[in-house]
């Protein structure tokens, strides 16, 4: 089977999802968060601001798609790494990741 093309401009994607609220968080991404005290405009901050880490992106054969790896800093200096995908119509948010 083919993998699926990777989306070209993931960034663009990204600020169109959440200018018109089209996103949410999966419960591994909500847990993730609480553990690490990072907050949803953390969050939104580094996706609105953030650069795609390519090299992080991840082809997933289980869900026959691609996680994008996007990373920052966030308002107070937290280096933070979000992956997200992306289904018919929405960004799911995968998780978040404090570097240290």
């Amino acid at each position: 089977m083919k993998r699926p093309l990777k989306i070209a401009n993931v960034l663009v994607k990204v600020n169109e999802c959440i200018h018109s609220g089209r996103y949410y968080d999966t419960s591994h991404a909500i847990k993730r968060k609480n553990e690490r005290k990072i907050t949803v405009t953390e969050v939104l901050y580094v996706l609105r601001n953030g650069y795609h880490e390519k090299r992080k992106d991840e082809y997933k054969p289980e869900y026959d798609d691609w996680t994008y790896a996007i990373r920052g800093l966030t308002i107070d200096r937290k280096d933070v790494r979000i992956a997200i995908a992306f289904d018919e119509h929405e960004m799911l948010i995968i998780t978040v990741i404090e570097i240290k």
